[in-house]
């Protein structure tokens, strides 16, 4: 018989464990004896969508995917009927675990570190079957529709105060620019001078000069 570089052989006489054959031919006698084939390649293991509260009483819809092993072919196939069962139900109780014990806002924040919690929780039963767990990361965490307009709402109150303080800020410099320009007129009558020569000098303006110290019409607009 041959065995292929992703498998395992488990040879059984009599119902006894006898050997576990490796990649390769290899010449077995088939009396009394049974052979078990065991595919040691990774696979991905998909934990749908779990409802869990959090720590806060809020309800999230949280998925993990997991690539998994068989790192012990004869335990995987004598530990338990269905390996990967056992193993997907060590998940969900591991994520429902670790989700409880955050808020809401503690788990969108964790996303990326709460696989290590629950992997931390299910690698002792991974391995009680013969499998280990070599990646886990969180696929997908849904909030409901009423949370998520709350946020928004909050994004948006948010954003709209801080537009207002933006106004205010530039009303208050501009106002604070008036009056130094207002002082510095008052003690130095000179720079008023200065202004007006600018003002010829850059155009688009009517400057009129006259030396009566009262008051003087403004010629019409043209």
């Amino acid at each position: 018989m041959t065995a292929q570089e992703w498998e395992r052989v488990l040879v059984y006489r009599d119902g006894r464990f006898e050997t576990e054959l490796g990649p390769g031919r290899h010449r077995v006698r088939r009396y009394r004896r049974r052979q078990v084939r065991v595919a040691v390649r990774p696979r991905l293991l998909l934990v749908p969508a779990q409802e869990v509260l959090t720590a806060d009483g809020l309800a999230v819809k949280v998925s993990l995917i997991a690539t998994v092993r068989v790192a012990d072919p004869r335990r995987w196939h004598e530990a338990t009927e269905g390996a990967d069962g056992f193993l997907y139900v060590a998940l969900q109780i591991g994520l429902r675990e670790a989700v409880a014990g955050r808020t809401l806002d503690e788990v969108l924040a964790a996303r990326d570190s709460l696989p290590d919690g629950i992997a931390e929780r299910v690698a002792e039963t991974a391995g009680s079957v013969g499998m280990a767990l070599e990646a886990l990361s969180v696929r997908d965490v849904m909030v409901p529709a009423e949370l998520r307009r709350a946020a928004a709402d909050v994004a948006a109150a948010r954003a709209q105060g801080q537009a207002a303080l933006e106004r205010a800020r530039s009303e208050v410099a501009a106002t604070r620019a008036l009056a130094n320009a207002a002082r510095m007129v008052t003690e130095q009558p000179g720079l008023l001078q200065l202004r007006t020569l600018q003002a010829v000098e850059t155009g688009g303006a009517t400057v009129v000069l006259s030396t009566s110290p009262g008051p003087f019409p403004v010629p019409p607009a043209s």
